[in-house]
């Protein structure tokens, strides 16, 4: 199993940012990626939706002998990782906002959390929250729409920027330090981010932390690829192929792009 793939998937593009990390941490590994943008975003859908759809996913890369999965959506993980785990005998790693560090390096003790709803709605969100956030301030802002306009394509556009200045504006208003990027599509948005915000304020996201988790995993587990040839990288999306050919314009990973019905 140590030269099988390793399984990522996402609602949509966003999770290639987490990709990118698990493939700069592991460039001996292979790895499939599915990009179910035809759902997306899983963030204002039902718990049992969400579970559906990734249960869905899940067996697709299990039908191309994947010997780890990483759920590389934060609405997913927290809404469905528990299922997946208690339903699959394969190692599967989750993903979820990094409130931890934000929390343990703010200054103002204000941290801002830029998320779906179906993410700062859950349990574990929450159990996180508790568990890392006493005594700070967690600022929770939906970030309604943003999805859907870097799935159409639109980071650098007017429309997104206004709408990131909508949901900042308040968070500094509360003097946050730290913003923390809940959703594997927000990564894309850094630049953009850039033009907003102070340069005091930082920005955090899980890339790496997951990708550090997926090789103890794999060492853990005896899975970890021994070879010395550099990866092979395919990405599936059920949706426009155009568009995950755009967001990985300026990527030097070699890697494939097809489009799949799943």
């Amino acid at each position: 199993m140590q030269h099988q793939p390793i399984g990522i998937f996402d609602s949509g593009v966003g999770g290639t940012s987490i990709w990118k990390e698990i493939i700069s941490l592991l460039p001996y590994e292979s790895t499939i990626f599915l990009a179910d943008s035809k759902y997306a975003p899983y963030g204002k859908r039902s718990k049992e939706e969400i579970t559906r759809l990734s249960i869905k996913n899940t067996e697709k890369l299990l039908s191309f002998n994947c010997k780890i999965i990483v759920v590389a959506c934060n609405t997913a993980t927290t809404n469905a990782i528990k299922a997946l785990r208690s339903s699959y005998d394969i190692p599967i790693i989750g993903i979820e906002p990094a409130i931890k560090p934000a929390a343990i390096h703010t200054q103002t003790k204000k941290v801002g959390v830029l998320a779906t709803k179906g993410t700062l709605s859950s349990e574990l969100f929450a159990q996180t929250s508790d568990l890392y956030a006493q005594n700070i301030e967690v600022i929770e802002v939906i970030g309604t729409g943003l999805v859907e306009l870097i799935e159409a394509g639109k980071i650098e556009s007017e429309e997104m920027y206004q709408l990131l200045l909508s949901y900042i504006t308040p968070m500094l208003k509360k003097n946050m330090d730290y913003l923390v990027l809940g959703c594997t599509h927000y990564p894309y948005l850094i630049p953009v981010l850039k033009k907003i915000l102070p340069k005091h304020v930082s920005v955090i996201d899980s890339g790496e932390a997951v990708a550090r988790q997926t090789k103890a995993v794999l060492i853990a587990n005896h899975l970890l690829n021994p070879g010395s040839e550099i990866g092979k990288h395919t990405l599936y999306t059920n949706g426009n192929i155009s568009v995950v050919q755009e967001i990985l314009k300026s990527s030097t990973i070699d890697h494939t792009i097809k489009q799949l019905h799943f």
